[in-house]
């Protein structure tokens, strides 16, 4: 029912509906200001710092999901990888592509010799909360997030 592959530049314009889609289904769509062209810049650059799988609806041809990864490094671990967003088109969850493309990524871990693969889930999003759990991963609930917009940072050190 769906194929699963490494995603390509020209996927990038449906990568970024899904992503719209995701932030929406999250109560954010107003976060969302990445760019095509950003995307093509940041994975298909000189210097490429994400990658990701798309899955394709074999009966349209259409990419129905997508799951998004980077690497980051555990002074306690070593190389990791991150998985950023999968996401899986409103009328085809539960069907298995969100399943594929998890599947996918965890090898893609292996394959890159990884000490192990890490995400984050909201709170309230129970469906996918359940959907890791039959995968049996911890779910820690201690660590908080934090972060800085470029436009803090400048102001807080006095940058324009």
């Amino acid at each position: 029912m769906y194929t699963i592959r490494k995603g390509e530049k020209t996927d990038l314009p449906r990568v970024l509906e899904l992503v719209k889609e995701l932030a929406l289904y999250e109560k954010a769509p107003e976060q969302v200001t990445n760019t095509v062209a950003l995307m093509e810049k940041d994975g298909f650059g000189e210097h490429p710092i994400f990658g990701f799988f798309v899955a394709i609806k074999e009966s349209t041809q259409e990419i129905v999901g997508i799951s998004i990864y980077y690497y980051r490094y555990s002074t306690w671990k070593g190389r990791r990888l991150y998985l950023e967003d999968i996401v899986v088109t409103e009328s085809e969850r539960g069907n298995g592509a969100g399943k594929l493309l998890f599947d996918r990524t965890m090898l893609k871990c292996l394959e890159d010799s990884c000490t192990g693969m890490m995400w984050q889930v909201l709170d309230w999003n129970e469906p996918a909360i359940n959907f890791y759990k039959k995968y049996g991963a911890d779910l820690d609930g201690e660590w908080i997030n934090c972060n800085l917009q470029a436009d803090e940072i400048k102001g807080l050190l006095g940058k324009k």
